[in-house]
C-alpha cells in the first residue's frame, strides 16, 4: 500500500481575474475549489492512474471536513487526524496573475497529534511505500521527516521524499527510495548553478553518495533527469505544450514515477511516466487525467 502524508492540507481556491487592478474591487472570471497539499496531489494522480493510496495528515474545522468530503468524492481513501481547534488552511491561487498565491497557516498541531500520526504509521509493513512531500507547519518539529523514517527504519518500508534544504538532507542517511529536488533546490544544496540536464547529473550522484537510492531532478522547461540506483541515467527535454497551470506539476511527476515503477519495476518506464505526468498536469487546468498522461507518454517515451 502507498501512503501519502500531507502535514498541512488545504482547500485550494483557484481563480483567474481579468484585468486585475490593485486597490480596487476585482471579480473572478473563473474559480475552482479543490483539496490541496502536495501529498493529496500525489494521491490524486495515483488515483487517476488506477493505483490505490491512503492520504494521511491533519485536518481541522469546516475546511478540514470539506477536504475529507472532496477527497472521498474523488475516490481517494483517507485517514486524516482531526484537530479539535482551528481550521485547515485556504490557499488562494491567482493563476492569471503570474502564479501569485496567498497560502494560509493551518491549525496548531500538538505533540499528542503528532504521536497519533506516528501510531498510524506503525502498522506499515514490508513493501509499503510512504510519500513525504512539502513543508512542515511551524507548530510541528522541523525534523518530523527524520523521526518518521527513524521510527520505521528496518521494517522494509520504502520512502519517497519531495522536500528542500535540511528537511531533505537530514533523511538521506535512511536511504530513501526516491528524492525529487528541482534544479534550483539541487543548486542551493551544493552552492552551484544548474542550468542544463548535464549539469544536474554529478550533483545527483553526490546525493546518492549521501544515501539517496534514486534522484529525480525536475527542471521545468529544461526537462528532467533521473540518476537511478542501478547506474542508469535517464534524461529528457520538456515535452512541447502550453503551460496552463504549474500548480501540482512536481507532485504529479512524483506520482507518475511511483506508478510507473509499481507497474514494471523499470526505471526508464518510471522516469517517462513521471515526465509525462508532470507535464500533462502543467498543460491542464488541474491535475492530469490518465488519458492525458498516457497520450503524452506515447509521444515522449522511446519505442521499445
Amino acid at each position: 500500500m502507498i501512503y501519502t502524508v500531507t502535514f498541512n492540507p488545504s482547500l485550494d481556491y483557484i481563480v483567474s481575474v481579468d484585468d486585475f487592478r490593485l486597490g480596487l474591487t476585482n471579480r473572478t472570471a473563473s474559480e475552482l475549489l479543490l483539496p490541496g497539499g502536495k501529498g493529496i496531489n500525489v494521491s490524486t494522480i495515483l488515483n487517476n492512474l488506477g493505483i490505490e493510496s491512503t492520504a494521511l495528515g491533519f485536518i481541522a474545522g469546516f475546511t478540514g471536513r470539506e477536504i475529507v468530503r472532496r477527497t472521498e468524492e474523488m475516490g481517494i481513501r483517507s485517514d486524516f487526524i482531526f484537530i479539535d481547534e482551528g481550521f485547515s488552511r485556504i490557499n488562494v491561487k491567482l493563476k492569471s496573475i503570474d502564479g501569485t498565491e496567498i497560502n494560509g497557516m493551518g491549525p496548531h498541531i500538538s505533540p499528542e497529534k503528532v504521536e497519533a500520526l506516528m501510531e498510524k504509521l506503525d502498522v506499515l509493513r514490508e513493501g509499503d511505500l510512504v510519500i513525504l512531500a512539502g513543508s512542515i507547519p511551524s507548530t510541528m518539529p522541523d525534523d518530523i521527516y527524520s523521526r518518521i523514517m527513524e521510527r520505521l527504519h528496518g521494517k522494509g518500508v520504502g520512502f519517497v521524499v519531495d522536500a528542500t534544504g535540511d528537511l531533505l538532507l537530514n533523511v538521506l542517511k535512511y536511504r530513501p527510495f526516491l528524492i525529487k529536488p528541482n534544479n534550483h533546490e539541487l543548486g542551493e544544496i551544493f552552492g552551484a548553478e544548474i542550468k542544463t540536464r548535464k549539469d544536474a547529473v554529478p550533483y545527483g550522484k553526490k546525493l546518492q553518495e549521501m544515501g539517496a537510492r534514486n534522484v529525480l531532478v525536475s527542471m521545468a522547461g529544461e526537462g528532467a533527469v533521473l540518476i537511478a540506483e542501478d547506474g542508469t541515467v535517464c534524461e529528457a527535454p520538456a515535452p512541447k505544450g502550453t503551460l496552463v497551470n504549474a500548480v501540482g506539476a512536481g507532485d504529479s511527476m512524483v506520482a507518475g514515477f511511483t506508478a510507473g515503477w509499481m507497474e514494471k519495476n523499470d526505471y526508464r518506464h518510471a522516469f517517462y511516466m513521471g515526465v509525462a505526468s508532470g507535464s500533462a498536469s502543467a498543460f491542464s487546468e488541474y491535475l492530469a487525467t490518465k488519458e492525458e498522461i498516457l497520450a503524452l507518454y506515447a509521444q515522449i517515451a522511446p519505442a521499445e
